[in-house]
């Protein structure tokens, strides 16, 4: 089985792959997309529903988790949010029909570090420890991965069925 994470944004939306097989879980592929400074909004929601497919189809996963919408103060910043959300999970969705599941920032940090309000760093190095050395570019990136991993560790199920990525 193959679980997609993703932490959605306007600015970086990140993504992490990994692979379960039987009871091992394998990195597969993280990253993330990014924005220069002033691009249209617009224009960044096309993108993110463009890489949502492409990343779709080139690793077809079996399962999308992502994190829940955050409370903020700034209604703009959490309407910009739930549009960048919104075109990802459509670009993912519009190659096949997936499970998705929401996980909150405090349970993705928990399940990830054992406690809920870890800064960011530590749930990288927990990462680390995990996977082995990987170079997160941003923490985007990193929090995309501990998303899918945190899926993995709540699903209460391994699936027998196992298969290659084929990106």
């Amino acid at each position: 089985m193959i679980i997609l994470g993703i932490d959605p944004g306007s600015r970086v939306t990140g993504f992490g792959l990994i692979q379960i097989e039987g009871r091992k879980v394998k990195y597969l592929h993280s990253g993330a997309i990014k924005f220069a400074e002033g691009e249209d909004f617009f224009k960044r929601l096309k993108t993110i529903f463009d890489q949502g497919l492409s990343l779709a189809q080139s690793c077809n996963p079996d399962v999308l988790a992502l994190e829940s919408l955050i409370y903020v103060k700034n209604v703009s910043s959490l309407s910009k949010l739930a549009q960048a959300r919104g075109a990802i999970l459509s670009g993912i969705l519009h190659h096949k029909e997936i499970p998705v599941f929401e996980y909150a920032p405090n349970l993705i940090k928990s399940a990830v570090t054992g406690f809920g309000h870890s800064p960011k760093e530590s749930v990288g190095k927990a990462l680390q420890l995990f996977f082995g050395k990987r170079d997160f570019k941003t923490t985007d990136e990193s929090d995309a991965l501990a998303i899918a991993l945190c899926h993995f560790l709540h699903s209460g199920s391994i699936q027998k069925n196992t298969r290659s990525l084929p990106c």
